[in-house]
């Protein structure tokens, strides 16, 4: 399906030129450009035009969750019949692992899960690897490790009517996937069987999967959870993805859990040259437990600090992240910075404060050295992965303008509108000038007579 944009109105002031500069610098090869555009001058509307005539995938990143948002349902009203998705942290609350040695102190890593966001990430990283009409509104999460595209779609489930089934094989597929089995209610990322029917909860929308079974499929029904009302009575397919974005066949997990030991041994050899006792029994125990769960269960808290191992990346290559995945489903993307200005430092900053904390963790026993390969991307590797870039912003910085091989201004409103008169008034009181406590009743005193 094309983007395709829906609006009552029309480009007015200075869009027209501006949409039509930026759609003709992307057309030319223009790695990247700035949008120049006063406040209230329809910056968002004039992204949305280029989106359509130049019919990118396109990642629009934010500096905070809100502004986030906000965009994303701009661009959801702009683009109902296709794929706008939101992409930001899934914590309400994060407390990341540290330690302070200052102190002695052990900081365990907190967190409370908002499960809505959760799903919204899960059907970002689906929307990618499904469709082309994309457009994902992001935070800085969007540099921050996410898993391997390639193994995340390896292990996706299809489910089609008439299929002959090894119910006992669909079992463990799922559970490899993250899912999780339960006996009563169900919710995201769950399934359960009770005699020939198999109920299935998606990650990514809270409706049921229902399959009657015999030797085959027989029967795909879609079951609202709350009414238990049919929603589709008889579906041809059904598609699963896996329940957390870190999975791994058991392949790689074996690959993953063989360098896992081999790294152990190196830290605890060296931890026993350096005379570091209390280190080396608390690296091995803490390592050795992940180790077990890995290898029953295919999961640990944490398991991301083992990202590196699992994918068989090599040492300081960086994390696979959201823009991984629209690398993996369509390499020509535009990627759009929302308010520039703030959003380029934001991202530049993150690496630092990340491998400050990982350096401590590491060095006290806390985590094997591979865990400061799970962070964020630096700003030269989130520039390498960007090759169309349009920076958006009324007070855009020296680099910005500086990287743009193009820089388009949006100065007249499409409403007309210009800004105030700026009016100078001194702050000393004298008998001409009242106070500015004064000076402020006596304006809305006369704003009140006006009505």
């Amino acid at each position: 399906m094309k983007l395709k944009l829906k609006s009552d109105y029309k480009p007015a002031g200075d869009q027209p030129n501006a949409i039509n500069g930026l759609v003709d610098g992307i057309k030319k090869g223009y790695g990247k450009q700035t949008l120049l555009g006063v406040t209230g001058s329809g910056k968002t509307f004039t992204v949305a035009n280029v989106i359509e005539q130049t019919q990118l995938p396109t990642l629009v990143i934010a500096h905070n969750k809100t502004l986030a948002a906000q965009l994303c349902n701009e661009f959801r009203e702009f683009f109902p019949n296709n794929a706008v998705e939101y992409f930001v942290s899934y914590y309400d609350y994060y407390q990341p692992e540290a330690y302070i040695s200052s102190s002695d102190t052990y900081i365990e890593k907190e967190a409370q899960v908002n499960n809505e966001i959760d799903r919204l990430r899960h059907a970002c990283t689906q929307a990618l690897l499904t469709r082309k009409d994309v457009i994902i509104v992001a935070s800085v999460s969007a540099i921050y490790g996410l898993g391997s595209p390639k193994e995340y779609e390896q292990i996706v489930l299809h489910l089609r009517k008439g299929d002959v089934l090894d119910r006992r094989g669909m079992m463990e597929h799922l559970i490899s996937m993250q899912f999780t089995r339960t006996t009563t209610d169900l919710t995201r990322g769950n399934f359960r069987m009770r005699g020939q029917v198999f109920e299935i909860m998606p990650v990514n929308e809270e409706r049921i999967y229902r399959f009657e079974i015999s030797k085959h499929i027989d029967h795909i029904e879609l079951i609202d959870p709350v009414t238990r009302k049919i929603i589709h009575p008889d579906l041809e397919d059904a598609w699963f993805f896996p329940a957390k974005h870190y999975v791994a066949s058991p392949e790689a997990r074996e690959q993953a859990v063989g360098r896992i030991e081999a790294e152990l041994k190196t830290q605890l050899a060296l931890f026993k040259k350096q005379g570091k006792v209390l280190e080396h029994e608390r690296l091995k125990r803490r390592v050795k437990h992940d180790v077990e769960l890995i290898k029953n269960i295919g999961y640990c808290n944490g398991i991301e600090n083992y990202s590196r191992l699992f994918e068989g990346r090599e040492e300081g290559e960086p994390p696979f992240t959201l823009l991984d995945y629209f690398h993996y489903s369509s390499p020509d993307f535009l990627t759009v910075i929302d308010e520039s200005h703030v959003t380029v430092s934001q991202v530049r900053a993150m690496y630092k404060g990340d491998r400050a904390r990982k350096e401590s963790l590491v060095e006290h026993g806390f985590r094997l050295p591979s865990a400061k390969d799970n962070r964020p991307l630096q700003y030269h590797e989130f520039d390498e992965r960007t090759k169309k870039m349009l920076y958006v912003s009324a007070t855009p910085n020296e680099y910005e303008l500086g990287e743009s091989e193009q820089v388009v201004e949006q100065i007249v409103r499409p409403t007309g509108l210009v800004d105030p008169e700026v009016v100078i008034r001194p702050i000393t009181e004298t008998k001409e000038n009242p106070s500015q406590v004064d000076d402020v009743i006596t304006e809305i005193q006369a704003q009140i007579k006006k009505g």
